[in-house]
């Protein structure tokens, strides 16, 4: 005897279940997200407060943390990721504003692409200060803060790209294989004082991030909401790791492929060549914002 699928209505029920458990685990929590003026970061901070968190966003750019902020209708703060001092001071306005911080999502990043011989000192350095020291940075500033009180959580933002390598994202891929093991190491280290800190890994998400890259149907890119319903899974749900969409989960068991296949499989999906050769007049206002042009 066959056993009959289920039907439409009991996957909306399940669906909706999902949906409330996340916003039991998310409602009321104080939450802070880095580069929360655009992209990304504006898409989660959005959704927590759709959630019912009590959410506020930092980013380097002033004029547009504000507007997100007003927008939004939540505390926008000025915060340079890769100052200890900013961050300090970052955390403590939102403690004294919203409330202490029981959740920092670090979004904030930056995502040079092309030749490294290419790469100037000053972009390979913004790269990894941003992307990687600012991680850190803001994970011990606000560790130090929820250990004190016995809980929070650290959520970190990384990249498929840091399990992919691939020609023409040489110092993204370093940063973003950085941020993925210093957040496991730091959730073992400080998982039995009451923080715990998760990583999120989106593929090629649709921001400025990929403006002038031609991706394919073997290299797809995913809206900005996918991502941040990872985000508040991994919130409502403690995971040390995801992928997001969780599809990608596969790229965890890329490092351990024989260098062989994994060089096909650039052949194959073509992904050597994407980042390699972006359109500049399609990248240019991301290239100006980053320092890369």
């Amino acid at each position: 005897m066959s056993r009959s699928r289920p039907s439409l209505f009991s996957r909306t029920d399940r669906h909706d279940a999902r949906l409330a458990r996340i916003r039991a685990g998310v409602t009321g929590r104080v939450v802070a997200v880095t580069g929360g003026a655009r992209g990304i970061g504006f898409e989660i901070a959005t959704q927590l407060l759709d959630a019912g968190a009590r959410v506020a966003i930092g980013d380097i750019d002033v004029d547009a943390v504000g507007k997100a902020a007003a927008d939004l209708g939540i505390e926008g703060i000025e915060l340079d990721v890769t100052s200890r001092e900013s961050f300090d001071a970052f955390l403590d306005t939102v403690a004294e504003r919203v409330g202490p911080v029981d959740v920092l999502v670090n979004n904030a990043g930056i995502m040079p692409v092309g030749p490294f011989l290419d790469y100037r000192e000053s972009l390979i350095r913004a790269t990894l200060n941003v992307d990687l020291l600012g991680v850190i940075l803001g994970s011990q500033a606000a560790a130090s803060r929820m250990a004190d009180r016995g809980r929070g959580q650290i959520v970190n933002i990384s990249s498929v790209a840091g399990r992919l390598p691939t020609p023409g994202l040489t110092v993204y891929n370093a940063a973003k294989a950085g941020v993925i093991e210093f957040s496991e190491a730091l959730d073992s280290e400080l998982s039995g004082r009451g923080v715990r800190v998760s990583t999120v890994m989106p593929t090629f998400t649709n921001t400025g991030l990929i403006d002038g890259l031609a991706t394919n149907s073997m290299v797809t890119s995913v809206d900005t909401d996918v991502v941040a319903q990872e985000v508040l899974a991994s919130i409502a749900r403690v995971r040390v790791r995801v992928a997001a969409p969780r599809s990608m989960g596969w790229v965890n068991a890329y490092p351990v492929l024989p260098r062989p296949l994994k060089r096909a499989l650039l052949r194959t999906t073509k992904s050597g060549q994407i980042f390699l050769n972006p359109d500049p007049e399609s990248r240019s206002a991301y290239s100006k914002r980053i320092g890369q042009s």
